[in-house]
């Protein structure tokens, strides 16, 4: 239970500097009166504000602050829920936001909304409207349950019953399960994605091993078809090695002819001389009859003996001279049968050496060729990285759909759950339990206040009205004063209900001018009558104009006025 003590607050709304301080748990009942403007309702919008960050009544929150000072807004409440007891503090200018526990400050989140929501759900377990529902009955903003939305209807009830964790789990298993269906179609996505990648690498190597082993095919038959042309070569300079050596033999005698010939010509230039010689000596006996050495005279006989000697040598050589001559002719001859050889193998050695030349050459192409080969060997390496990297898309396609298995069996017990935790689903059995509890309560207290009907609300929190003398019907039609009956009853019946489940149960009960609106005489007695029933543990505060008619009903009185334009209490 959540026992409010003090509620304090200054330069809020139309309070000064100085705190205004009441203290909620000192009278059972207590009548808070006031001129209009006095600021008898701010009370009301300091428990909301210090609690929930807004104000009871539509107000702005800037205008919150009074306007003369312009500064320090601050409302504080104290309340204890078992044995630990609580202090909030919440300001502006400057922005104020504490949460004591024991007079310890609690570790302030970063972000204030999440500061509150700790507030909310794990120390009051109330929110706005649950505790606006289960501690306040207003006139001014204030939205009775019967005239709230069908969805707000059931989120007080959820909180009062204390059933509001399955709604939260609820949302919890929506966001997981729509992670789970965003999930499972990226899923599908990388799925389409990896069987695309797939055939596309598929291609890819199909591509690569019908290029590879064409190029491969190609090269070979260029290698195929150099050998061919090599070992032709080589048969053809061989043919041509075994032509040459053939006619090497042929000029064996070349050296010898050309040492013969040089002897030959070398006598045949001595012969010559030695005919000319005798020629000279032949022409100095016709021309000279004196020996130029002796000066002795030259006889005739001597003379014609010399001519004759001389003119015999001669013709003996010239006779040498035409078989020399000859001799010269056949080694000459055979000479020129040499050069002619010699050109015949010149021309076969060129021949050799451009087939050999031509071998290297293809030899060279053969290895360039190999080299590609290799490197086509080293694509067959590349080949298979392709072949693992299929092999790891295709892993991958498979880890996928694994996955997508496990979210989609998840996605089922998601959805198995989700069904459970609907607001047809446990909740409703839970609210099934407590809906002819919660009818009772608001038809006994209806009758307690003299009015006399069937009050039934349905698993959907439609009402249903039977009196004894009309039809069923609605809230709506009824008058105002029987609609605040309704209001108080159904007011009083959450706080007994919460009180019962010990969730959203407090002491502190804020009525605000019901007694002032469509209340009759005997409707103010019968709710007094209630008022006094609700127990020891209650504070209520009523807050009302018409103070001279109810002083005599309350065990305290709170009197507010206006002095030099500030709301506070009167001593």
């Amino acid at each position: 239970m959540i026992r409010f003590s003090i509620i304090k607050w200054k330069n809020f709304l139309s309070t000064g500097g100085q705190f205004t301080e009441i203290k909620l748990d000192r009278s059972p009942t207590t009548l808070i009166v006031g001129e209009n403007g006095a600021g008898k309702s701010t009370i009301l919008d300091a428990i909301c504000f210090a609690l929930f960050g807004k104000p009871f009544r539509n107000i702005n929150k800037p205008q919150l602050m009074n306007s003369i000072n312009g500064k320090q807004l601050v409302v504080q409440v104290e309340f204890s829920i078992g044995s630990k007891n609580y202090k909030i503090v919440r300001g502006m200018k400057p922005g104020i936001f504490e949460i004591y526990q024991d007079d310890i400050l609690l570790n302030q989140d970063s972000a204030v909304r999440d500061y509150q929501k700790y507030l909310e759900e794990q120390i009051l377990k109330l929110n706005y409207k649950s505790f606006t529902q289960i501690v306040i009955l207003g006139s001014a903003s204030f939205t009775p349950f019967m005239q709230l939305p069908q969805g707000h209807r059931r989120e007080i009830i959820e909180d009062i019953l204390d059933i509001q964790i399955f709604s939260v789990m609820n949302t919890v298993l929506k966001n997981k399960l729509n992670d789970l269906k965003e999930n499972i179609k990226k899923l599908e996505g990388q799925i389409e994605l990896g069987k695309h990648k797939v055939k596309i690498q598929q291609e890819y190597i199909k591509t690569l091993e019908d290029d590879q082993r064409k190029r491969q095919d190609n090269v070979q038959q260029l290698i195929d078809q150099t050998n061919d042309e090599i070992n032709r070569l080589t048969v053809e300079i061989d043919n041509k090695t075994t032509a040459m050596n053939a006619l090497t033999a042929q000029i064996e005698d070349e050296k010898d002819q050309q040492t013969v010939h040089t002897q030959l010509t070398t006598l045949g230039s001595k012969l010559l001389d030695k005919i000319k010689k005798a020629q000279n000596d032949i022409h100095f006996y016709h021309n000279n009859d004196t020996c130029p050495t002796c000066n002795q005279e030259l006889n005739e006989d001597h003379k014609t003996h010399a001519v004759e000697n001389h003119s015999s040598k001669i013709e003996e050589i010239k006779t040498a001279m035409g078989e020399l001559n000859e001799k010269i002719k056949t080694t000459y001859k055979r000479l020129e049968e040499i050069k002619v050889i010699k050109t015949e193998i010149s021309e076969i050695s060129s021949s050799i050496i451009r087939h050999n030349n031509e071998v290297i050459g293809a030899q060279a192409y053969i290895k360039k060729l190999s080299s590609e080969l290799e490197k086509k060997n080293e694509e067959v390496n590349s080949l298979d990285n392709e072949k693992a990297k299929l092999k790891e898309m295709a892993r991958e396609v498979v880890n996928l759909a694994g996955e997508k298995a496990k979210e989609n069996e998840d996605k089922f017990y998601h959805e198995a759950a989700g069904s459970l935790l609907k607001d047809t689903g446990i909740k409703t059995k839970i609210i099934k339990q407590y809906l002819p509890v919660i009818n009772k309560l608001v038809n006994k207290y209806l009758t307690a206040m003299d009015f006399f009907c069937s009050f039934e609300l349905d698993e959907s929190f439609n009402e249903s009205i039977k009196s004894r003398h009309r039809d069923n019907f609605s809230y709506a039609s009824f008058s105002e004063g029987e609609k605040q009956r309704i209001d108080l009853a159904l007011l009083f019946t959450w706080r007994t209900i919460a009180k019962m489940k010990n969730s959203a149960s407090t002491n502190l009960l804020l009525l605000d001018e019901v007694f002032d609106s469509s209340l009759d005489i005997n409707g103010t007695d019968y709710v007094m009558q209630l008022l006094n029933t609700v127990g020891e543990e209650t504070n209520v505060f009523v807050i009302s104009h018409k103070g001279d008619q109810l002083f005599d009903k309350f065990r305290s009185i709170i009197k507010f006025e206006k002095h030099q334009n500030y709301s506070r209490i009167v001593k």
